[in-house]
């Protein structure tokens, strides 16, 4: 149902405001003073100021009339559906029209008429007279002769009027039913009675509905423009309207409810997940702390470790040094005692000095040929950080990073497993090489150089290729597959020095043939009497038999095997190929 606005403001005193549309207009305040309150229910939310003909959109929010025209829009439909470009404003007030809300950004369409067809929002008019009311600075002048402060309001010509305006407006004949109230008591009342008049004839009260064209007329309206048009009075169809309105929003009251326990719902949810988020950042910032001070002790404990080895390395060379130094103190005393003995000397005092002067000589020459000092524990190449290795734990934190200072001592490295001993002839054969450092403990890393090299001593150019496998703890895994039997001369060096136990000697054994004959007593009694079967043995039969029989010549005296003769049942066959057979039974011998 749509109904027509009131008319237009009266005036107010100096520096007055534009209409708002409600008959209310005031003196600036300050300087922003034509900005009112934006959380006022009589303010407009797009132009911050009280409402100028306010009207309500189909989404039922409410915005000055000037505000919505100014809205661009981004759907326009003509005839048959047509679209038309929004550039095309002209056209707007001509076509449908879909805007967005600037409240609730809902899709609405504007009447083809144009926004004055919007329904005209009352109660946002009786706020803002009461809003303007309220205001302290309110200074009201009378909309009749706009020189008296306004007193009194007129409900039906919506006036605000100064003492002598009320009482002449009482006495004349036009308006001596209209009701004036005092304006301080519609402020104490906080209520505004409106009184809609018609806009075509003036002074006329839409007091008519009609139905047909669903449109509030006065009763000149209803003779002239809606002759024959069903009207009825206005209470009587607002009553109508107000109980079909009181059912939709009845039934809406479900629907509001299961909202409010939906959004119920989520603001739990998001007080739940603001809650669970920070106690979560709680934990990680105590997780980060702790872990902080867990890898600045690592780091404490790192650089300790450092100085340890260096303070180690330090008193290692120290003593090599001093070491050293007594050893070249020694040589070069002796070779200088020596060769001054020589220059200097008479045959005499060389030979009384000769013994002395030989066993010095010869005690300093073996001490210096012997195994030279180790000098590998004091490397400072072996000392280095690996920062992806686990460092265990610090405070119940896993941290990383590890200080190596270990290096590989050749003569601690041992060899493991039977394959570096002998192996076969055609299989493959393993062992382990375990590398460790001058303390004989493990050294709990790969990267070392591991070559090996195994060569047939009798045929130099029969060699073996051998696979080195770093396991990356400090062990070394080492296959190959021997061609040929015989012996081999095999050695392993790290860092280009042989491992203890190196060179050693590889024996590879030839390939054990298996028997294909059958073990027995004699060819004769296996083959079920076949004077044509033969044995591996050698043994023959007298009259001319082939094969052997017990007790006769050749026979190894007891039990053997048909193949080769060999009396030893897990052997390995030596003998050639020998068939013997019969037309019931044959005895085969094949080398594997």
């Amino acid at each position: 149902m749509s109904v027509i606005s009131e008319k237009p403001f009266p005036a107010q005193k100096a520096d007055i405001l534009p209409d708002t549309g409600c008959g209310v207009q005031q003196k600036h305040a300050a300087a922003d003073g034509d900005v009112a309150f934006t959380g006022s229910k009589a303010v407009c939310r797009v132009c911050k100021h009280f409402y100028r003909d306010p009207k309500i959109l189909p989404c039922l929010h409410t915005f000055c009339a000037e505000c919505i025209r100014q809205l661009e829009p981004f759907s326009v439909l003509g005839i048959n559906g047509k679209s038309i470009f929004p550039e095309e404003s002209y056209l707007r007030d001509q076509h449908t029209v879909t805007v967005l809300c600037p409240e609730c950004d809902s899709e609405v369409d504007l009447p083809p008429s144009g926004v004055d067809a919007l329904p005209t929002d009352h109660l946002a008019l009786d706020e803002v007279f009461l809003e303007s009311l309220l205001k302290e600075d309110c200074e009201l002048v009378c909309d009749l002769c706009g020189e008296g402060d306004a007193e009194s309001r007129c409900e039906l010509c919506c006036a605000n009027l100064c003492e002598f305006c009320c009482q002449a407006h009482r006495r004349q004949k036009k308006t001596l039913s209209h009701w004036v109230e005092r304006l301080q008591d519609l402020k104490a009342r906080g209520h505004v009675p409106q009184v809609a008049l018609c806009r075509l004839h003036p002074g006329e009260r839409l007091q008519l509905f009609c139905e047909q064209c669903d449109t509030v007329v006065c009763r000149e309206c209803a003779s002239a423009n809606h002759w024959g048009h069903q009207c009825s009075p206005t209470q009587e169809a607002a009553s109508r309207s107000a109980e079909h309105i009181r059912q939709l929003a009845g039934s809406m009251q479900p629907h509001l409810g299961r909202l409010e326990e939906a959004l119920k719902w989520v603001d739990d949810s998001q007080h739940s997940l603001q809650t669970q988020v920070d106690a979560v950042a709680q934990e990680v910032r105590a997780f980060a702390r702790g872990y902080a001070r867990a890898i600045e002790t690592h780091c404490l404990v790192l650089l300790q470790r450092l100085e340890d080895v260096r303070l180690q390395r330090r008193n290692v060379l120290h003593l090599q040094g001093a070491q050293l130094r007594q050893a070249l103190a020694d040589t070069r005393g002796a070779v200088n005692f020596a060769e001054r003995l020589l220059e200097c000397g008479s045959d005499v005092g060389v030979l009384s000095a000769c013994m002395v002067t030989v066993c010095r000589l010869e005690r300093l020459a073996e001490a210096n040929g012997s195994e030279p000092l180790c000098v590998s524990a004091a490397d400072s190449s072996s000392i280095c950080f690996l920062p992806q290795e686990s460092g265990g734990q610090v405070a119940g934190y896993p941290v990383v990073g590890v200080i190596h200072a270990k290096t590989v001592d050749p003569s601690k490295c041992v060899i493991q497993g039977e394959g570096h001993q002998c192996g076969w002839e055609g299989q493959r054969g393993e062992f382990t090489l375990l590398c460790r450092d001058t303390a004989g403990e493990t050294m709990g890393r790969g990267g070392d150089t591991v070559l090996v090299s195994i060569v047939h001593k009798e045929r130099r150019t029969c060699m073996v290729e051998a696979k080195v496998v770093d396991n990356g703890d400090g062990s070394y895994g080492v296959s190959y597959t021997p061609l040929k039997p015989g012996s081999y001369s095999a050695w392993i060096c790290v860092k280009a020095q042989h491992v203890k136990g190196s060179p050693f000697v590889l024996t590879v054994k030839r390939k054990v043939r298996r028997h294909r004959g059958v073990f027995h007593c004699c060819s004769f009694c296996s083959s079920g009497g076949a004077k044509e079967a033969r044995c591996g043995c050698g043994g023959s039969m007298p009259g001319g038999y082939q094969g052997c029989g017990h007790g006769h010549l050749g026979h190894p005296g007891r039990a053997h095997w048909s193949c080769c003769g060999s009396t030893v049942e897990a052997s390995e066959c030596l003998g050639g190929s020998i068939e013997t057979g019969s037309a019931r039974n044959t005895i085969r011998s094949v080398d594997l």
